[in-house]
């Protein structure tokens, strides 16, 4: 689906004149405005996705013949392995030590 036409349009600056781009700029009430922040914490979780991701480990034969239990009907579903798991990975998310 077609909009319309973008060449005919003029191409907006994304600093306009009322934009102000100086750190020295006053606040309304005339007060300097704040500092901008760089400081950038991490959470524990995410330093756990850091590492999941990472990591190159992916077994393709694992999950082809998972899939192929699966379309030939012969696969269970282990309900207290995968409960276990979650709480495991929680608590890991979470920062607790399991036992």
């Amino acid at each position: 689906m077609k909009i319309g036409s973008t060449d005919s349009k003029p191409a907006v600056s994304p600093a306009g004149p009322d934009r102000k781009t100086s750190t020295t700029a006053k606040a309304e009430g005339g007060k300097p405005a704040p500092e901008p922040s760089a400081k950038v914490q991490i959470s524990g979780a995410a330093n756990v996705l850091a590492k999941a991701a990472a990591d190159p480990t992916f077994d393709t034969a694992k999950v082809e013949r998972i899939a192929q239990a699966i379309r030939d009907g012969k696969f269970e579903v282990n309900a207290e392995a995968i409960a276990d798991k979650l709480i495991q990975n929680a608590q890991e998310l979470l920062g607790r030590k399991t036992s």
